[in-house]
This record gives structure tokens, C-alpha cells and sequence, in this order.
């Protein structure tokens, strides 16, 4: 049973200077470490970076120094559904080099106790 709380996954990021217009990760080898209800992705870089969730299709863009929030449970349907990102989810991104780092930030709902 979930509990009626959130809690943190652990913050990633990457260095925009290792870009080299290839995807790369961001959320880390193993993807998510949880289920997420809301995840942000910051880019705090010079450049502007594609999102893929798939390592091989464009998602998402994020213009430079702004960042997307996606809030899955909100946008969900029908009512009383529960909306996440999976846990595992490989997240990507790719851009030209810059200076700088994009980060990637989630929450989600706690199981048990």
C-alpha cells in the first residue's frame, strides 16, 4: 500500500562538455530507481538538448537554462488511475558541447510501513 507521502529518487546529471550530438544517459545505468510521479529535467548548460526516452527518438527539447516538469499522475485518466514513469525508465539526452550541467530530479510514493 502506498503511503501518503513522497520522497526523492536521486538527483543525476551530466556534464553538457562530454556532449557530442549522440544520446547519453541521464538517469544512470539502471534508469529510474523508482516509479515516478513527477520527474524535471534542468538544463543548466549553454546549449540547448534533446530528450529521448528510448535512446533513439527525439521526445522532448529543453531550450538552454530552462527545464521541463512532467507531471504524470496529474495529466492520468480515468479517474482514481494511478499515472507513472516506470521504474527502470531509461532517460537520454544529447546536444552540441557546451559548458554546464542538465539534471534530472523525480519523486514518487513510497510502498509499506
Amino acid at each position: 500500500m502506498a503511503k501518503n507521502s513522497i520522497a526523492p529518487i536521486p538527483l543525476t546529471s551530466i556534464d553538457s562538455a562530454t556532449f557530442t550530438g549522440a544520446y547519453q544517459l541521464l538517469s544512470g545505468a539502471g534508469g529510474l530507481t523508482n516509479a515516478c510521479f513527477l520527474i524535471r529535467i534542468i538544463n543548466n548548460s549553454n546549449k540547448d538538448v534533446t530528450i529521448s526516452y528510448d535512446g533513439s527518438h527525439d521526445h522532448d527539447f529543453v531550450p538552454l537554462g530552462k527545464e521541463i516538469q512532467l507531471p504524470f499522475q496529474t495529466n492520468k485518466a480515468p479517474s482514481g488511475m494511478v499515472a507513472n514513469i516506470a521504474q527502470g525508465t531509461k532517460i537520454y539526452v544529447k546536444g552540441a558541447a557546451g559548458a554546464g550541467l542538465v539534471y534530472l530530479s523525480g519523486y514518487f510514493s513510497p510502498v509499506g510501513g
